[in-house]
């Protein structure tokens, strides 16, 4: 049971990864913003009615800001990653094992989470001591 858990959680982290890639893409969001624009062109000359015009606008404009959020998080969180590694490389004491932390599914981090708090425990307990 526990091993399909972590099959189903790895493939799910795998496609997790492959959306937030393509939802951050710049390719993506000209295809978004381009099939907003059509959207909106068709839906405005056939109703006459403003409030669902309105909506339709602040929908697509909410619809693409996803697009650009998505983007700058990405590049975000690549930047903190790539800092986050080379401080970890650049000590020779310290556990390799959160290295490419990208790549790991919520559970091995949390898992590693864990280990290091417990780590923490036991140095307060030893120098309280």
């Amino acid at each position: 049971m526990k091993k399909a858990y972590i099959h189903i959680e790895r493939n799910f982290e795998k496609l997790t990864s492959i959306a937030t890639k393509i939802l951050g893409n710049s390719i993506t969001f000209i295809l978004a913003l381009c099939l907003v624009l059509f959207w909106w062109t068709t839906s405005l000359f056939k109703t006459s009615d403003w409030h669902q015009n309105i909506g339709d606008f602040i929908f697509g404009t909410t619809f693409l800001s996803l697009f650009i959020i998505q983007k700058s998080f990405n590049r975000y969180s690549a930047l903190v990653h790539l800092k986050m590694n080379e401080l970890i490389s650049s000590h020779e004491m310290a556990n390799n094992d959160v290295m490419n932390d990208t790549e790991k599914t919520e559970h091995e981090i949390r898992k590693l989470s864990k280990e290091y708090l417990e780590t923490e425990e036991i140095i307060e307990e030893e120098v309280n001591t």
